[in-house]
């Protein structure tokens, strides 16, 4: 069985904006790998399935007790229009299995806990653009 990671799928890229997050995720770390496919179905159960462009890569992570410092990195990190703005600016990331990826946010960022000390990040998706090339 050959071992496979994102690193393995994607093209070098340049972020647009130039900064990496460190932060190490909490809790439990899943990929998915999409393929941007519309899948026809007949009548007959016959199927086609018309691929519109390249593979997708997506990291949800889970950050379940932060540092006010390290949730308001994120926070700031999102809403900034200079930076992420949202989802809309790519920035470096360094990842779970140790390889920096450029990428953009791929969801809203929602902050919870009972303390603005103790604040979890749940459901964080990243949508990864390319990779920095491992030197």
């Amino acid at each position: 069985m050959a071992e496979i990671e994102i690193y393995d799928k994607v093209s070098v890229a340049v972020p647009d904006y130039d900064y990496t997050l460190t932060i190490k995720a909490q809790g439990n770390v899943s990929e998915d790998w999409e393929r941007n496919q519309t899948l026809l179905r007949a009548d007959d159960n016959s199927r086609q399935t018309i691929t519109h462009g390249g593979a997708m890569f997506f990291v949800n992570l889970q950050f379940n007790q932060l540092s006010a410092s390290d949730s308001g990195v994120i926070v700031d990190l999102y809403w900034d229009d200079a930076k992420a703005k949202g989802q809309a600016r790519s920035f470096k990331w360094v990842s779970h299995d140790g390889h920096t990826y450029v990428v953009y946010f791929a969801c809203k960022v929602t902050r919870s806990g009972n303390a603005m000390s103790r604040m979890g990040i749940t459901g964080l998706r990243f949508e990864v653009k390319g990779k920095i090339f491992d030197a």
